[in-house]
C-alpha cells in the first residue's frame, strides 16, 4: 500500500472514482477537480495497492473552522497558511471498501495536518456517518450551512 500526492496526470483516474462514488448531484466535477490539483495538488492524497489507485482524500486548507459552499468551487479560496485542514472528498473504491482504506486515508490525512502544524482538520457529512467520524475524535457540531448537493450536511471538526 503507498499513498503519494495526486497530480495533473491522475485527473482522469480520480473523476472516475468520484463517480462510481458519489450520486451526481454530489460529485465533483472534473473541471473542480482539475482546479483542487492546479492550487492544492499537496493536499490532494491518493492510495495505491500495487500500483493500483483505489482512493483518495482531499481538501484545500482555511481558516475557517466549517467548510462553506463557496470553498468547492473556488478553489483559490485555499490558504497554505491557514490552520485548518478540510476534506472536500474521502472515496474507496467499492470493491477495496470494509477493509480499512477509509480509515487509513483519515489517519494519513491527521498524520499530514499534525505535521504540517494545522489547528485541526474539518469536514461535512450525512447524518448516518456523525458515528464514524467520531472513532477518529472528530466532534459534530451540529447541521451545516451547506447545502452542497441539495443535501443536509453535519459540520464536523478534530481540533489537536
Amino acid at each position: 500500500m503507498n499513498f503519494r500526492n495526486a497530480s495533473i496526470d491522475d485527473l482522469e483516474s480520480i473523476y472516475q472514482i468520484e463517480s462510481i462514488c458519489f450520486p451526481p448531484n454530489e460529485a465533483a466535477s472534473l473541471d473542480s477537480f482539475s482546479k483542487r490539483l492546479q492550487v492544492f495538488p499537496q493536499h490532494f492524497w491518493l492510495l495505491e495497492d500495487n500500483e493500483q489507485l483505489i482512493g483518495y482524500i482531499n481538501g484545500m486548507v482555511t481558516n475557517n473552522q466549517t467548510i462553506v459552499d463557496e470553498m468547492f468551487a473556488q478553489a483559490e479560496l485555499h490558504n497554505d497558511n491557514g490552520a485548518c485542514q478540510s476534506v472536500f472528498g474521502i472515496a474507496v473504491l467499492p470493491e477495496y471498501r470494509n477493509n480499512g482504506y477509509g480509515g487509513k486515508l483519515i489517519n494519513f490525512l491527521i498524520e499530514k495536518a499534525k505535521e504540517q502544524n494545522r489547528a485541526g482538520i474539518t469536514l461535512t457529512c450525512k447524518e448516518y456517518l456523525i458515528s464514524y467520524y467520531e472513532k477518529f475524535g472528530f466532534a459534530d457540531l451540529g447541521i451545516s450551512q451547506s447545502v452542497h448537493g441539495g443535501e443536509v450536511w453535519h459540520d464536523m471538526i478534530l481540533k489537536f
